[in-house]
């Protein structure tokens, strides 16, 4: 990981260092230029053919990601990982079937899954009827916020908000709407417990006025975390978000769904929009500062609990933030610590004497920094639930662009 104290220097090293390095570090466009000076003395260099493809497709550049990716895994059919990354900018655009076969190829169980489960969607997914917009309030703010929705015409009921969630229900609400599972997987383990993630198709999910019909879903039957009037019937975040400009207003308790109208500014919103990336499926990240350490790589996880900010203790250490060693706790089966951050900030979006989590080790799975190996770039921290409250955070996956603003 590069330093994470910032200076005209550091830009200017940066500005020569060979790509990777540059990726590493979060600076994309940089990165993007290294790798095109490369195809220049090397055009069939797969390396920084599939990189260059993977940083369109952390934009949503669909047109560039599909070139260069395709041209990737043309030259290195082994290359698991551009297979995947080709397959995810399909189903990014809802173009399910040249997915499959992507999927198919890489013999990993959750890609064959998901295959299966997009080989029995027939028509066209992600078909939205109904308003130009909805404002749903908010049914509960904490332990997450959340909202009423409907699954195949039923009742309405309580989904979890999470960023980091794609559209999961729990086992009961599966069977209630009558949903066949045609593929599985092992999800890992969750509070010590083995967890078998199920995919069906889903013919109508209804938030407000706006209805989505013909979408992939999972189900597990994992513990949720408790909400006023009973446990959730499941949760649902970035891949519904992605569909839609999307606002979680904490603030004001409601979640705001827009269709999505291509290149057109939205009025005050346009001005301080900071930059927004999509790595993996469901993980959006964008720019933020540790005190005056930063702007750095962070992840925007709406699903953590009684936490503004989760890092390691190896970077809250640097950047000056103060490690309570004294209350140790387990946390996704690992040791951490509380942590109280002076000021943490998304571009004008500042937060003061935050509350946080500070893991003692780096791995797979934890938001933030814990990523840095699954994404292939560092992250400093990942900003979530309580530093969100006094705001209206607005996803744009159109022009890939995150709003937070005070209301």
């Amino acid at each position: 990981m590069l330093p994470l104290v910032e200076s005209p220097s550091d830009f200017a090293l940066a500005s020569t260092a060979d790509p990777d390095q540059l990726f590493k570090a979060g600076r994309f466009g940089e990165a993007e230029r290294g790798y095109r000076r490369l195809l220049r003395g090397e055009p069939r260099n797969a390396r920084a053919l599939a990189q260059l493809g993977y940083i369109a497709l952390l934009a949503n550049r669909f047109g560039p990601a599909e070139t260069y990716l395709s041209k990737a895994v043309a030259l290195t059919p082994g290359d698991v990982t551009s297979r995947q990354r080709l397959a995810e900018c399909f189903v990014r655009q809802d173009r399910l079937t040249p997915a499959i076969p992507l999927l198919q190829s890489t013999n990993r169980p959750r890609d064959t899954a998901f295959a299966e489960v997009y080989s029995h969607i027939s028509g066209v997914p992600w078909q939205v009827y109904g308003a130009r917009g909805t404002r749903v309030p908010f049914w509960s703010l904490d332990p997450i916020p959340s909202v009423k929705a409907s699954v195949n015409g039923g009742e309405p009921k309580t989904f979890l908000l999470d960023t980091y969630a794609t559209l999961d229900l729990t086992q009961d609400a599966a069977e209630e709407a009558g949903l066949r599972a045609v593929a599985s997987y092992s999800g890992g383990v969750v509070d010590g417990h083995p967890v078998t993630l199920y995919l069906g198709v889903l013919d109508s999910f209804k938030v407000g006025d706006i209805e989505i019909r013909n979408i992939p879903v999972q189900w597990n039957d994992a513990q949720r975390p408790p909400l006023p009037g009973g446990p959730p019937a499941g949760a649902f975040g970035t891949t519904i978000f992605y569909h839609f400009l999307t606002t979680m207003d904490y603030a004001g308790r409601a979640l705001i769904l827009r269709r999505k109208t291509r290149g057109r500014r939205r009025g005050s919103q346009a001005q301080g929009r900071l930059p927004l990336w999509l790595a993996g499926d469901h993980f959006p990240c964008t720019l933020g500062s540790l005190g005056d350490h930063g702007p750095r790589m962070v992840t925007v996880d709406t699903g953590g609990i009684g936490s503004a900010l989760d890092t390691t203790v190896e970077i809250a250490e640097r950047v000056g933030i103060e490690v309570d060693y004294e209350h140790p706790m387990e946390r996704f089966g690992r040791t951490s610590y509380p942590i109280t951050a002076d000021r943490i900030s998304l571009g004008r979006a500042v937060g003061r004497n935050v509350r946080g989590v500070a893991a003692k080790d780096v791995f797979p799975g934890l938001p933030g920094p814990g990523q840095s190996a699954q994404f292939g770039f560092d992250l400093i921290a990942n900003f979530t639930h309580e530093f969100f409250k006094p705001f209206a955070i607005t996803f744009d996956y159109t022009d890939m662009k995150l709003s937070v603003t005070r209301r």
